[in-house]
C-alpha cells in the first residue's frame, strides 16, 4: 500500500466526522485527536519494529517488551485507583502471564526465539491482558462497592477476607471472561480475525494463517483466565487491614 492510498482512505476518517457535525454528537474533536495520535503512534512502533529486526538484537527484543508492559500497566493502573499496591500487582501480573505465554511458546518450539514472532504475540498477550483487567477492574470495584454490608456482616460472624469476598471475586472474574468466551464462539463465522486477516491479505496461506489464528485464540483464552485471577486474588488481601476489617475501595478525592 502507498502513502497515496493510504491518504485517500482518510474518507473513512472524514465520514464519522461529518457525521457527528451534523447529529452534534460532539465527537469531531475526539475523532480527530484519535487519528491523528493512532497515525503517529503507529508509524513510529513502525520504523522501531523495523530497526529491532534488522538489528537481531535480544536486548533490543526484551526492551521492546517492557515498553510494551510499562505502556499497558499506566492504562490499567488508572482503573485501580484505590485498590492498595495496585500498580505492583498490575505489572507483576502482566510480566507473569507474558513469561508463562512466550516461555511455553519457546520452549515447545511453537515460535521461534525470534523479535519478529515474540514482539507481535508479546503484543497480543499483554494487549488482551490490559482489556481483560480493566473489566475485570471495573467490574470489581463496583461489586465491592454494593456489596461492602454483606462482606462486613460475612466478617463480623467470623468469616475470613477470603470468603466474605468470594462471591464478589467470582462475579468479576466471570463478568470479565465472558466478552472473550462469546467471541471465540462466533470466531470465523462472524469475523475472520484480525492476524488471520493480515496474512491472507499479505498473500500468506489460508490454513496457515488460521493455524497462527488459532494460536492466537488459544493465547486470549489463557489470559482471559490468568488476567482476572491473578489481579483478584493479588488485591482483595490488601483490602483489609490486620485486624481483619474491611477497607473498601478508597476512590481518590482529587
Amino acid at each position: 500500500m502507498s502513502f497515496l492510498s493510504l491518504a485517500l482512505a482518510l474518507v473513512f476518517v472524514v465520514i464519522p466526522i461529518v457525521l457527528s457535525f451534523f447529529l452534534k454528537l460532539g465527537l469531531e474533536k475526539d475523532i480527530v485527536i484519535a487519528s491523528i495520535r493512532a497515525t503517529i503512534q503507529l508509524i513510529i512502533i513502525g520504523y522501531i519494529l523495523q530497526f529491532v529486526f534488522d538489528s537481531e538484537s535480544t536486548l533490543f527484543m526484551l526492551l521492546m517488551i517492557v515498553l510494551i508492559i510499562g505502556a499497558a500497566s499506566q492504562n490499567i493502573v488508572k482503573k485501580g485507583k484505590g485498590i492498595p499496591y495496585i500498580t505492583v500487582i498490575i505489572i507483576a501480573t502482566l510480566i507473569v502471564i507474558e513469561a508463562f505465554s512466550m516461555g511455553t511458546l519457546v520452549l515447545f518450539n511453537i515460535i521461534p526465539f525470534d523479535a519478529q514472532y515474540v514482539i507481535p504475540i508479546s503484543g497480543m498477550i499483554i494487549g488482551n491482558c490490559m482489556v481483560l483487567s480493566l473489566l475485570f477492574l471495573d467490574r470489581f470495584k463496583s461489586e465491592l462497592n454494593s456489596n461492602e454490608e454483606v462482606i462486613e456482616l460475612i466478617l463480623s460472624f467470623g468469616g475470613t477476607p477470603k470468603e466474605a469476598v468470594h462471591n464478589t471475586l467470582k462475579s468479576a472474574i466471570k463478568t470479565s471472561m465472558i466478552p472473550t468466551i462469546e467471541r471465540q464462539k462466533t470466531v470465523g463465522l462472524v469475523q475472520l480475525p484480525g492476524m488471520m486477516s493480515g496474512l491472507i491479505i499479505g498473500g500468506g496461506d489460508p490454513i496457515e494463517a488460521v493455524m497462527y489464528q488459532l494460536l492466537v485464540l488459544f493465547l486470549i483464552m489463557n489470559t482471559a483466565a490468568l488476567a482476572s485471577i491473578l489481579v483478584g486474588f493479588l488485591s482483595y488481601p490488601f483490602l483489609f487491614n490486620q485486624k481483619l476489617q474491611f477497607l473498601g475501595v478508597q476512590e481518590d478525592t482529587k
